[in-house]
């Protein structure tokens, strides 16, 4: 699995670790090689995660994450090839402030938002229950195999 961060995106390696490892389990669980996949990462402002979410989804206001999946049909996807999954746009200040208000820590948020969003770019969605319920599901089983999972 490689995972693109740019200059301005340093993290911890600890946390890059963690997001590499959970980007590799959601992908591997959808029967495609970690080391074949890609995913392009950048983490914004409050500033330029409202824009962004103004110009492409047509929503005027501040969110936690933005997913831009580039594959439609995963039955068309050559698996000898490498695989450009999409990329995904984390807001830290909003992140920051959600591990607060949900009473965890900032990497255990970021890595949430982050596999949320591998999840999204690999054709899951949560608009009707039945999809929001095996998109929870796929979630919690990842975060549970990296020891991240919530705590009650």
């Amino acid at each position: 699995m490689r995972i693109l961060t740019g200059e301005e995106n340093r993290i911890s390696r600890e946390l890059f670790n963690t997001l590499e490892a959970t980007a590799s389990l959601c992908v591997e669980k959808e029967g495609l090689d970690p080391d074949m996949t890609e995913i392009s990462l950048t983490f914004v402002s409050e500033d330029e995660i409202r824009r962004l979410n103004r110009m492409y989804r047509k929503t005027d206001r501040v969110t936690d994450v933005l997913s831009f999946p580039l594959v439609e049909d995963f039955g068309q996807v050559d698996r000898d090839e490498e695989l450009l999954l999409g990329d995904v746009v984390i807001c830290l200040p909003v992140a920051e402030r959600q591990a607060g208000e949900y009473g965890h820590s900032r990497e255990r948020e970021i890595v949430y938002l982050f596999v949320h969003s591998v999840c999204h770019l690999l054709g899951y969605d949560h608009m009707d229950e039945d999809e929001k319920r095996e998109m929870r599901r796929r979630e919690e089983e990842v975060m549970s195999l990296v020891d991240l999972e919530r705590k009650p």
